[in-house]
């Protein structure tokens, strides 16, 4: 017997909604005990990190000793082509309103896999001179890189597989998954 998910090209979870939702309060704490006292201003990269981001703001303004306040804004990258999976380099399709000279900036992505994202937003955010600027990456594949970026802040690793959910697509499908899976070819 097929299921709907075999028939629309999602494999397995990798990383189930509870499993996401502890390794996105772990990764708040630490980033809390960072930022304590001090205004943050969060960054998601959009749209892959649309969910991270928001979940990640509401675990932060949970903790009590955390950030004084959180002013959350987004970038838009465009990376893919036509075909949904083949990388080019990055470019800018909208930019952030809030004012980044002077903020303590965290950027937050989804996923960062060979880094072209990572560091085309990390060099646009520093030339506008921020007080501080660092790096959270819900799922990461270290293997994949082909720039040499480091997030501050990691979650989960994933491997070689191409995965979607909680925000990561395929041709702009499967983001509202509320786990990570994997795309299933065929």
């Amino acid at each position: 017997m097929t299921t709907a998910q075999d028939a629309i090209g999602i494999g397995p979870a990798i990383y189930s909604r509870r499993e996401i939702t502890e390794t996105v309060e772990r990764l708040a704490a630490c980033i809390a005990r960072d930022y304590r006292g001090q205004p943050l201003t969060l960054l998601g990269v959009l749209k892959g990190a649309l969910c991270f981001t928001a979940d990640l703001s509401r675990a932060l303004a949970r903790k009590a000793d955390g950030p004084s306040e959180i002013l959350m804004d987004y970038v838009v990258v465009e990376r893919y082509g036509a075909s949904g999976t083949s990388g080019r380099s990055a470019r800018l399709a909208g930019d952030c309103k809030v004012k980044i000279r002077g903020a303590h900036v965290l950027i937050a992505d989804g996923i960062v896999d060979h880094g072209v994202t990572l560091a085309f937003v990390g060099k646009l955010i520093r030339e506008r001179g921020p007080a501080s600027l660092r790096s959270c990456a819900l799922f990461h594949r270290p293997a994949a890189r082909r720039v040499e970026v480091k997030p501050d802040y990691v979650g989960s690793e994933v491997g070689e597989r191409f995965v979607i959910g909680y925000g990561l697509d395929y041709k702009e499908l499967y983001r509202n998954l509320p786990c990570l899976a994997e795309l299933r070819e065929g």
